[in-house]
């Protein structure tokens, strides 16, 4: 099975930018589809975005569909999430998800292993 471990968090203010990464062991990652999640104090988690295994298939969230990008490196193992123009309202803690298959999904429930997450607070 893979694991997975992000990094990249950190304080930034509103319209900075931060690049998240996460790094996959363990598995072979090109198997596996990936997914970006985060959740905010009090509120149920959110699908942020997704890649597929070749990385030629992505889907971002309407929230962030114009200033975050996803992509992934599979001879390096990582997936990474560059967010730019960042608002308050992105603060959240970030998880990185993989999902055996090839499809991207934005469900939760879909992914089969999880990051510890990292966190993203961004001031006004």
């Amino acid at each position: 099975q893979v694991q997975v471990k992000e990094s990249g968090g950190g304080l930034v203010q509103a319209g900075g930018s931060l690049r998240l990464s996460c790094a996959a062991s363990g598995g072979t990652f090109s198997t596996y589809a990936m997914g970006w999640f985060r959740q905010a104090p009090g509120k149920e988690r959110e699908f942020v975005a997704s890649i597929s295994r070749g990385g030629t298939s992505t889907s971002l969230a309407g929230s962030v569909k114009d200033r975050f990008t996803i992509s992934r490196d599979n001879t390096k193992t990582t997936v990474a999430l560059q967010m730019n123009s960042l608002k308050p309202e992105d603060t959240a803690v970030y998880y990185c998800a993989a999902r055996r298959g090839s499809q991207v999904t934005a469900t939760p429930g879909d992914y089969d292993y999880w990051g510890q997450g990292t966190q993203v607070t961004v001031s006004s």
